[in-house]
């Protein structure tokens, strides 16, 4: 079975629904039948390559919200963070644009070594203060799941991997994507948003059921 997860290193909810999709994946009896692949996406296209000022500031902007009320969703989604073993900090998160992280991304998938960059990304921007925009931040990260330094350096200056950053946003757009997480089993069923480990599950046995059926009509 394919998965095509799209989300943006730069959503708490993704980090989140990572987590909960793991959760029901390492329980599924069917797991070693799944290959899991990690699209780009970004929520805010628009945000400079870095804000000056915190997350708060940032979203009540964006929004057009009270500080205040920012505040509260923060507490709210790091509670749930919490309860999936994530340690957020918003006051350390460093306001920046994914683009160059996605791009990282996909240097690393093709080196086999997606997951665990992603993974990264996710704990660096919304746990550890990481600034996700920054060259030497993100070669930091990819050296440390084995990739070259060099080649990081030379990828991130000459933007060969943005080629594929935007086919993905381009093909979420095809999709109908218009938030994340969004995971797609099989091109066949979609499930949108940090859903509950046993939503993950119930989605895994339902794609499972179309491919059987599917291979028995043909």
């Amino acid at each position: 079975m394919q998965i095509d997860i799209w989300s943006d290193v730069a959503c708490p909810w993704c980090f989140i629904g990572k987590r909960r999709f793991e959760a029901a994946l390492s329980t599924w009896e069917h797991r070693d039948e799944v290959e899991v692949t990690w699209h780009s996406f970004q929520l805010d296209p628009t945000l400079p390559e870095h804000f000056d000022g915190t997350e708060i500031d940032y979203l009540a902007s964006r929004k057009g919200l009270p500080p205040e009320q920012v505040r509260q969703m923060f507490a709210h989604v790091t509670q749930q963070a919490a309860g999936e073993g994530l340690a957020y900090d918003f006051d350390r998160l460093v306001v920046a644009n994914s683009l160059r992280a996605h791009q990282l991304l996909h240097l690393a998938k093709a080196h086999g070594a997606g997951d665990a960059v992603k993974e990264a990304l996710l704990s660096g921007h919304f746990e550890q203060g990481t600034d996700i925009g920054d060259v030497e931040a993100l070669v930091a990260i990819g050296t440390a799941v084995g990739l070259d330094a060099q080649e990081i350096r030379d990828a991130l200056a000459d933007e060969r991997y943005l080629p594929a950053v935007r086919a993905d946003i381009q093909q979420a757009q095809e999709l109908g994507v218009n938030g994340v997480p969004f995971f797609v089993f099989d091109m066949r069923l979609g499930l949108s948003g940090a859903q509950p480990a046993s939503t993950f599950t119930q989605a895994l046995d339902q794609a499972r059921a179309l491919s059987l059926e599917d291979a028995t009509a043909s």
